[in-house]
């Protein structure tokens, strides 16, 4: 494959897109789709063409890339795509699914075309410039090109294990700031003044956890958080994971903050029991 591989990419949430701008950047032909068509406007007016549904957006694709809201999405897309996908292209899934969305998808295709599983970390600062940590299962010779302009890829091992590696760090960090949020809901309650605990936590064990529970420049949903906590979840027994699911979980019936970013989540943990 040269570099102006004809690339599809559906999903243009808040990190599919500038991921999707900068493969334009990088002179790829591009077509995108997304569930509300008014996302690709912008990208549109850039040079991307947008299509009207999946099917349409990989007809010609030699690599398809999603970036979807989680699994059932994914399954969605692939009902439409599978019929128009053109033998020999590469799937590049770069949402987080979990590993055994993954595996049905790879079982779906049939080694019709090459199934990349390259799930992201970072927010959409680093989706804007380049920047993001790539955590990529399967083969990735023939999308390392693709890869490169998005960020550095860490290679995991065999198909499935980039989504199994990004539930769990995820998992990690979502129950890091739930916990922050309970110890200094704890020193609320025995008087300690905010900012000598928070910067007692930042300099011990959860220092990312607690630079993440007060981010103001990051957005991640705490419905997203939810989703990711319940494929944890239902993969092993849990229990203190569990837990913070069900803080999450809490904070995501309330609309606001089901769409907001898990800071705000975090925030709540912190003053409701």
């Amino acid at each position: 494959m040269q570099h102006t591989d004809k690339i599809a990419f559906l999903g243009l949430g808040r990190m599919g897109a500038p991921m999707a701008r900068r493969l334009l950047a990088a002179g790829h032909p591009l077509t995108v789709w997304n569930r509300t068509a008014a996302k690709a406007g912008a990208l549109a007016a850039e040079g991307a063409v947008a299509a009207a549904r999946p099917a349409d957006a990989v007809r010609d694709a030699d690599v398809v890339i999603t970036m979807l809201t989680g699994p059932d999405a994914l399954t969605e897309v692939a009902d439409a795509v599978l019929p128009a996908l053109r033998a020999g292209a590469h799937w590049v899934e770069m949402s987080t699914v979990g590993p055994a969305a993954v595996h049905a998808l790879a079982a779906r295709l049939d080694g019709r075309a090459t199934l990349v599983d390259a799930p992201v970390m970072g927010s959409t600062d680093r989706a804007a410039t380049g920047r993001l940590g790539i955590l990529a299962g399967g083969e990735t010779e023939g999308v390392a090109h693709v890869l490169a302009h998005l960020g550095t890829v860490t290679r995991t091992g065999p198909t499935g294990s980039g989504a199994a590696l990004k539930l769990v760090a995820n998992t990690a960090a979502l129950g890091g700031v739930a916990l922050v949020a309970e110890a200094l809901r704890l020193a609320d309650a025995l008087g300690l003044d905010e900012d000598t605990a928070r910067t007692a936590l930042a300099a011990g064990p959860l220092t990312g956890a607690v630079a993440r529970a007060f981010a103001g420049d990051a957005h991640f949903a705490t419905a997203l958080a939810v989703k990711d906590l319940r494929l944890a979840t239902g993969a092993v027994r849990l229990p203190a994971v569990r837990a913070a699911l069900a803080q999450y979980a809490r904070a995501a019936e309330d609309p606001a903050l089901a769409a907001a970013d898990l800071s705000r989540a975090a925030a709540r943990i912190r003053t409701h029991a």
